[in-house]
């Protein structure tokens, strides 16, 4: 769809908290940077959340006719156990346990994170950078903010000086953290490292001697701080402003909070005019944890190969899960969830491919195709309401069904119309699959025109029980049965 500035975007701005209008720097074009995995191991489902929320996005600016450049990072280096400061790093841990090279684990996971994303049918970045392809850049920002002001070696690391920073700034904005209230909470570990306050983050730390991953400075042998990669990365390709950075709740604080900072420390401006968060994945109605086993892969989703689900699901059954719910709200997968989504799924499809076979009439058509696609970009343009939309996609499968029992009429222009539209929002925006279709469910239309006959036998012979019996495990299975003067048909409810 053109540029024609009917698509009046809104996005809930994180920094703001409210939607905005969007408008980007340059007309016509989108910057949007995302933070992308720590690689090393199998890519976390609720990862693959947010990379999915943001592959939607991606596939809706480019439907309204927007150049998008969209840069979403790999992490190979220098991300300690839970994002602390002293620790070892998870890549080089996972080297040493498998006594392999530290690329070897990057190589191995990077490959994972590819095909799995492959499987949910994810559109490639524009640009996917790598921390450490880009040390040097790294290492420049440092330089750039200790010349302001706003950081200070020590020992042979350097940190940021948040309250300094604070003095012209205001560190916490994203976050909605105040720096005092921050300080008070961690006043007593002032003593214990060598910041001059808990607050301070590092941009670059020492490498002590059993360090693999490290690299040659100023400062010595270290390695860059985790949040300082995203600003490196992020500004290098889209510019010291852009429009749109996303990433996972989680990140807000401290990753995000910290980004901002270092930005504004080196450019003097506000990095990006829309902040994005997508939210958690929980599973059976708990937080994901390997350590309680509550928790699943992608990839043993895709194979039944777990203990928690019935059967296995395709990764288009599961990208149309995550996509019922709105990206900013909690999404709880359960064998139940995905067993109906399976079911609307199909339904979904099915449709599609019943609209192809409708012979199109002359005169009006019953169905306001113009007005309901109107709703589908009232949805979309509502801060991506994917679950609204398709709300509507299945007003759309209802009206086809009554095209089908020839209750409704639709002409050929209509026809065309609805088909293109349905065809864009189910595969280019929400990006579908047509051959996951649930192939397993590829003989149902046979099988139930077998249980219809011989509900049809056992009717004849007045045997309403079993008769009852198939009309109701049909409908169990959301196929509903209707009796008319023509014979029985069945629509997928």
């Amino acid at each position: 769809m053109p540029l024609d500035g009917s698509q009046e975007l809104k996005i809930y701005n994180s920094l703001s908290g409210k939607k905005e209008l969007f408008t980007p720097i340059h007309p016509g074009a989108v910057g949007m940077y995302v933070c992308g995995p720590t690689v090393y191991s199998y890519v976390h489902l609720g990862n693959c959340r947010t990379f999915m929320s943001f592959d939607m996005i991606f596939r809706y600016l480019k439907h309204l006719g927007y150049k998008v450049r969209y840069v979403r990072n790999i992490t190979d280096a220098g991300h300690l156990e839970n994002d602390a400061e002293e620790g070892e790093d998870k890549i080089a841990k996972k080297a040493r346990l498998e006594q392999i090279e530290p690329m070897e684990v990057v190589q191995r996971y990077t490959v994972d994170f590819h095909n799995i994303l492959d499987q949910f049918n994810f559109l490639p970045p524009s640009i996917e950078p790598t921390a450490t392809g880009h040390i040097i850049e790294q290492i420049e920002i440092i330089k750039q903010i200790i010349d302001k002001g706003f950081a200070y070696e020590a020992n042979g690391s350097v940190y940021f000086d948040v309250q300094n920073f604070n003095k012209e700034h205001n560190y916490g904005k994203l976050s909605g953290r105040k720096l005092e209230d921050m300080l008070a909470n961690t006043r007593t570990l002032t003593a214990q490292d060598e910041k001059k306050s808990p607050q301070d983050f590092a941009l670059w730390k020492k490498a002590e001697p059993q360090h693999i991953m490290r690299w040659p400075s100023q400062w010595g042998d270290g390695f860059p701080g985790w949040h300082l990669e995203c600003t490196a990365m992020s500004t290098k390709y889209l510019g010291d402003t852009f429009d749109i950075h996303g990433g996972g709740m989680d990140l807000k604080f401290p990753h995000h909070e910290c980004e901002i900072a270092q930005a504004e420390a080196t450019n003097g401006v506000s990095p990006v005019n829309y902040w994005m968060h997508a939210n958690m994945l929980t599973l059976n109605g708990k937080k994901m944890s390997k350590s309680t086993d509550n928790n699943i892969l992608p990839g043993e989703i895709f194979t039944g190969e777990n203990s928690i689900l019935s059967k296995p699901f395709s990764p288009s059954v599961v990208r149309f899960f995550m996509m019922q719910a709105h990206y900013t709200s909690i999404l709880d997968l359960s064998n139940e969830a995905l067993l109906a989504s399976e079911k609307g799924h199909h339904r979904l499809l099915e449709g599609l491919n019943t609209l192809s076979g409708i012979t199109a009439v002359n005169g009006d058509s019953h169905f306001d195709v113009t007005s309901w696609e109107a709703k589908c970009y009232e949805a979309m343009n509502d801060d991506f309401n994917t679950p609204i939309l398709i709300s509507h996609l299945f007003e759309a499968v209802k009206e086809i069904n009554h095209l089908k029992e020839g209750s409704r009429t639709v002409n050929a222009s209509d026809k065309d119309k609805l088909s293109s539209l349905l065809h864009a929002f189910v595969f280019d925006i929400l990006g579908l699959k047509k051959e996951s279709a649930d192939s397993s469910n590829s003989q149902t239309p046979a099988l139930v025109e077998m249980l219809i006959s011989l509900r049809k036998e056992a009717r004849d012979n007045k045997d309403f029980a079993t008769s009852d019996s198939i009309r109701d495990q049909l409908l169990a299975l959301g196929i509903q049965l209707k009796d008319g003067p023509e014979g029985t048909s069945f629509s997928l409810s």
